[in-house]
């Protein structure tokens, strides 16, 4: 045993060793199992009997839940970001431009990252919370003895469901994007209606607004499998569940913002 300091003041060099390696191992072995999980989900898919009841019950509960602060974050969030723009275009001299900034804005990046900010904290949170309060309870190991794949009766489904949500939620705060766009530039900056009807497809197309939607599918389906994932590994009782909850919130995050700057790489050089 190494140790460095006298008296109370001793550090075992050792402890601290072990526990970093022991840390190393949790992260990849946390990794390892988020892939077999993904694994399982994708493999599951298109597996009988397909779960459309619970598809449509998470459906409705992810979109219920959502709906309402995606709209509200999009208003806001969407009409600054147009009114900044409008603001460099009209230092520029180019108001007239101020459509293709807001279909740059919105359909490429705000629509899809309001969206799924709001599916990942209030969808994919809830789903983390379902799974692991039917974990603590072994209702998730009751299925297992009964020989019903948890993953296919309750993973899929919802996974499906965040991302098809998603989708749909996408075109809503798209249109309510576009939409405050057009007030903000209108009434606001003083361009014309004609002027920013007319330049809204001059930078972006349909292409960009399926990408858009790719985008949104993506992130649901992640945001999905990382709250199932974690949902279904809570231990510890009511606190272990709340502790999932918040690394669903993280995780999540992280992995949506990573892949957004991936999926947008690829499609700004194709």
């Amino acid at each position: 045993m190494a140790a460095v300091g006298g008296g109370k003041h001793r550090v075992d060099t050792t402890k601290i060793a072990r526990d970093v390696r022991r840390q190393g191992r949790g992260g990849a072995s946390a990794l390892g199992d988020f892939y077999v999980t993904t694994c399982e989900t994708f493999r599951c898919l298109f597996k009988r009997p397909v779960q459309w009841r619970e598809f449509i019950h998470q459906a409705w509960f992810i979109c219920r839940i959502s709906i309402a602060p995606s709209i509200l974050m999009a208003i806001p969030f969407c009409a600054m970001i147009i009114f900044e723009i409008n603001l460099i275009l009209d230092q520029i001299g180019g108001i007239d431009l101020s459509g293709s900034g807001a279909g740059v804005g919105v359909i490429r990046e705000m629509g899809p990252m309001t969206t799924v900010l709001v599916v990942a904290g209030a969808g994919a949170t809830a789903i983390c919370a379902d799974l692991g309060s039917r974990k603590i309870r072994e209702e998730l190991d009751a299925v297992e003895v009964l020989g019903i794949d948890p993953i296919q009766r309750l993973v899929v489904p919802r996974v499906v469901a965040a991302a098809a949500v998603a989708v749909f939620l996408n075109c809503v705060v798209t249109a309510v994007g576009i939409a405050g766009g057009y007030v903000v530039s209108v009434y606001v900056q003083g361009a014309t209606p004609g002027q920013f009807v007319n330049s809204l497809s001059l930078l972006t197309g349909l292409g960009d607004f399926v990408v858009g939607e790719i985008k949104a599918g993506v992130f649901g389906l992640l945001a999905g499998l990382v709250g199932c994932h974690l949902g279904m590994r809570a231990k510890g009782g009511p606190k272990g569940v709340g502790e999932a909850v918040n690394q669903t919130v993280v995780v999540s995050f992280v992995l949506l913002f990573l892949t957004n700057s991936i999926i947008t790489t690829i499609s700004l050089q194709a």
